[in-house]
């Protein structure tokens, strides 16, 4: 059942692989017209973006390439590009590059002068917020040439996908619904059976990062934890409790998380809730009055998550006619597939009419794939069959329409062309990621020229590599980019400290870009 292979490995492209696309991971760093319209010619069947690109940038690659293009639209950020992170594996010898990233950026940094004098203290200076895309953001990236989305999910619990992907199903389906140009790729209609809302799950706050240029929400140097939903403030602190005062009503077991007076992030489990007063599980938690309390935990939601919140079924239609000896019945659905069954039996005149009592027998949701929606009984008279015979006879139908469906599923086998096009660059350091004899060859087929082994390669990594590139810049943070008016200056070079760790920061204006390098 496996439609296609992600892959961030070229030496994969070298082995005996079984006739199933292949898929560009955003890990391969698509960024550029240049680097798409190699992996399209190389056969790869779709390509997945990189995370900072504008639309017009997607509108650029799009115009220049024919392969589909696969687009993130919620959750994390790395905040180096994809595939051109090295810190974790530099500074703890776990690699991102082969999924087990140490997540460095999600930890507290000094940033420090040249001068020694600390800029900023204790504070993360690398972790971005989510991303989250808006019902008009994904409209303009259709629009832009992307043609499937893609959600982050991998380690997830179940809460957060079925909330997340519900609210992404409703609002691609209502831009479907309202233009005639596009439709669905799957089969089917979801009934979704709860209000989905992304800020109820798992989020560090909300970006659309750079799709319309660069944002000024892009980061929370506060906390790298989920900061929830905000709810309202603490109205009065009490004896054993606290009066809240919110949007929203709190529910008992319910996790509240609070900045504190020394800005650090806390958090609290919920005891006992009785109207607006709330007893948090700690007695002699103290709050202050007027702080601002989120929700990271919402015991109601979570509950109702457990049980089934929504069902996608394929429209049918259903048809019975009599036969010379008994009674037909077909199921057909838009796509054009198509399953009948005849079945003998004897045809017994009923005494009063039938057609009304099959039809809603017919269109009972009795199957977890199908929703009838219209049932034509063509009879010449009125006949008795009793109400379990008709219903095998259902089950049946469904059981062959279900194998019609799975042979007649287009599934693509194809075989990735062996091809010699040139790479769009010539040589190719360690950020190439070039890790076996498979991807030497791969890259030295399509004419580069010098091939380094990837960072991984090297146990001992010595003198001074780039760690990470990332358009999240922190001059720009301090407003003191050369392109913003009024800029302070800077005593450069600038340094992130974590404890034995000093890493110089670098700036690619032109680009737009910080660099962050290894000593």
């Amino acid at each position: 059942g496996v439609d296609a292979l992600i892959v961030q490995d070229m030496g994969i492209t070298k082995l005996n692989l079984p006739p199933i696309p292949l898929h560009a991971s955003t890990q391969c760093d698509n960024r550029t017209p240049e680097k798409v319209k190699f992996l399209q010619e190389a056969g790869f069947r779709q390509v997945v973006l990189a995370r900072e690109l504008s639309l017009q940038q997607i509108k650029e690659i799009a115009s220049q390439t024919n392969v589909a293009l696969e687009a993130f639209i919620h959750g994390a950020l790395c905040v180096s590009y994809s595939g051109q992170c090295y810190m974790s594996y530099a500074l703890g010898g776990r690699s991102a590059n082969r999924g087990v990233c140490a997540q460095f950026c999600r930890l507290p940094y000094d940033l420090v002068d040249a001068k020694g004098k600390v800029l900023m203290r204790d504070k993360y200076l690398l972790s971005l917020r989510d991303l989250h895309r808006s019902k008009q953001d994904i409209e303009s990236m259709i629009d832009a040439g992307v043609s499937s989305f893609k959600i982050e999910g991998r380690l997830k619990e179940m809460a957060y996908c079925k909330n997340v992907t519900a609210w992404y199903r409703q609002t691609i389906d209502e831009i479907i619904a309202s233009r005639s140009d596009l439709k669905r790729s799957s089969s089917g209609k979801e009934q979704i059976n709860f209000q989905p809302r992304p800020d109820r799950v798992f989020n560090r706050g909300f970006t659309d990062y750079f799709l319309k240029g660069r944002p000024k929400d892009l980061y929370n140097f506060d906390t790298p934890k989920s900061m929830g939903e905000e709810m309202g403030f603490v109205r009065a602190q009490k004896l054993q409790h606290f009066i809240y005062l919110g949007k929203e009503d709190l529910n008992n077991g319910d996790g509240l998380s609070y900045f504190d007076e020394n800005g650090k992030f806390a958090g609290f489990r919920v005891n006992k809730v009785e109207g607006n007063k709330v007893y948090p599980a700690n007695a002699s938690l103290r709050l202050k009055t007027g702080i601002k309390l989120y929700r990271t935990a919402n015991q109601a939601f979570d509950a109702a998550m457990e049980k089934t919140t929504a069902q996608r079924r394929i429209d049918v239609e259903m048809a019975c006619w009599e036969t010379q000896d008994g009674f037909a019945l077909q199921l057909s659905d838009t796509e054009g597939h198509r399953a009948a069954i005849q079945f003998a039996c004897e045809k017994t005149p009923a005494q009063k009419p039938q057609k009304e009592h099959l039809r809603a027998l017919l269109s009972k949701a009795t199957h977890p794939l199908f929703s009838v929606q219209d049932c034509h009984i063509d009879w010449k008279g009125e006949y008795f069959l009793p109400s379990s015979q008709w219903t095998e006879q259902r089950n049946r139908l469904y059981e062959l329409f279900v194998k019609t469906r799975k042979i007649q599923y287009p599934k693509e086998e194809y075989r990735l062309p062996q091809t010699q096009h040139a790479y769009p660059q010539e040589k190719l350091n360690y950020l190439g990621n070039v890790l076996n004899s498979q991807a030497k060859a791969f890259y030295q087929q399509h004419q580069v020229t010098q091939v380094e082994a990837a960072l991984e390669a090297d146990e001992n990594i010595q003198g001074k590599i780039e760690l990470m590139r990332c358009k999240h810049c922190l001059r720009y943070a301090l407003k003191a980019c050369p392109k913003q008016a009024d800029h302070q200056v800077l005593d450069e070079p600038l340094h992130l400290v974590y404890k034995q760790y000093r890493l110089p920061l670098a700036f690619d204006c032109r680009r737009c870009e910080m660099i962050i390098l290894k000593a």
